[in-house]
């Protein structure tokens, strides 16, 4: 059986209503295992570039896209619905760092088709669709921070340079996506540049409409909240004109950390929530120390909870993380998506409808 990207979301859409999605796990924690060198990530392309590559995973698309394809395949083999690309970084800002502006649409584009790829394989094996997240860093500058110390007015970049970036790697990437994946936000106004990207392109017929956003805040530490301040709550509420397909958190904290915050986000959100922690929280050399099974008993609290519609992994997730998570999450319920959050209902403010 064959899917189009609107089957295909549909039959998702169907799937969820049976159990909880799965997404896949890290992207950068694979590419360490290869040991990429220098050389690597230059390929023969860029063999005489004129700034160091090494570090620039995104660039891999180009110079290393078997490899990056088989990571995709390996999340799906162990159970993932929904993949992320492997453009986190792959915008103009972003690539900035390695001089790479001016290719930064290239790389977005080559890591949605090997993602695609790997989905269509799966699928022609399966009969079982097989789904692409488009993903969308949060750049390396932010909006709502001074970079400056001594200057607390002064931004690096404009919100329009942000969004014209956004815009040119959502549409890079759109032939390919079945989703439009916002992620790791940890500055709100960041995201807004980012959604406003997709909804100029939509509304200059650039972009199918069709194509759904998701989005992803991180809580950073104890303290409940973004960088740039928010809470759970107040994050859902700057977004939630977006009408998201599923919005959730994702990176800085463990499972076991990042509890709370789900349990909020399912509290408040009149939307899918997804949630993909990192595999514990970092030892003092930077590296994740928790285990597949330690990983997924945390998500089968959440699985038997009905916290979640979407899990996966973020920082320090394996495939092997991403099989016992998968094992957890369809041993419980997926969550009941509410036509309103009850924070609305309080407040008599009538809600947005679901996005579909």
């Amino acid at each position: 059986m064959g899917f189009d990207r609107n089957s295909r979301r549909k039959a998702l859409e169907d799937i969820a209503q049976k159990r909880i999605l799965v997404l896949d796990g890290a992207m950068g924690t694979m590419i360490q295992r290869l040991k990429p060198s220098e050389e690597d990530y230059r390929g023969e392309r860029f063999a005489d570039w004129h700034t160091a590559l090494k570090g620039n995973n995104d660039l891999l698309n180009l110079t290393m896209p078997d490899s990056i394809r088989a990571i995709h395949k390996a999340y799906f083999e162990a159970g993932a619905d929904l993949i992320e690309t492997n453009t986190f970084s792959a915008t103009t800002i972003a690539q900035a760092d390695y001089a790479m502006e001016d290719i930064a649409a290239e790389i977005a584009r080559e890591g949605a088709r090997l993602a695609r790829e790997a989905a269509d394989a799966v699928e022609a094996e399966t009969g079982t669709p097989r789904a692409v997240a488009g993903a969308i860093g949060p750049t390396n500058k932010t909006l709502s921070i001074s970079p400056s110390v001594e200057d607390p007015g002064f931004r690096d970049v404009t919100f329009d340079t942000v969004r014209e970036a956004y815009a040119e790697q959502a549409l890079a990437m759109a032939e390919f996506a079945d989703f439009l994946l916002i992620e790791t936000i940890f500055d709100t106004l960041n995201a807004k540049a980012a959604i406003k990207a997709v909804l100029d392109l939509r509304n200059e017929g650039k972009l199918d409409p069709a194509i759904p956003l998701m989005l992803s805040g991180t809580i950073t530490d104890a303290s409940g909240r973004t960088l740039s301040g928010q809470t759970t709550e107040a994050f859902w509420n700057s977004v939630r004109h977006a009408r998201p397909w599923a919005v959730g958190l994702n990176c800085a904290l463990g499972a076991r950390q990042l509890r709370p915050y789900v349990a909020e986000m399912s509290r408040v959100a009149n939307t899918r929530v997804l949630a993909y922690p990192n595999a514990g929280l970092p030892n003092a050399f930077g590296e994740y120390d928790e285990t597949p099974d330690e990983t997924a008993a945390y998500i089968a609290d959440w699985s038997k909870g009905g916290l979640v519609n979407i899990v996966g992994g973020c920082c320090g997730t394996t495939p092997e993380h991403i099989a016992a998570i998968a094992k957890a999450a369809f041993a419980g319920k997926p969550r009941a998506v509410p036509e309103r959050p009850r924070a609305m209902r309080l407040s008599g403010l009538e809600p947005f409808e679901l996005a579909s």
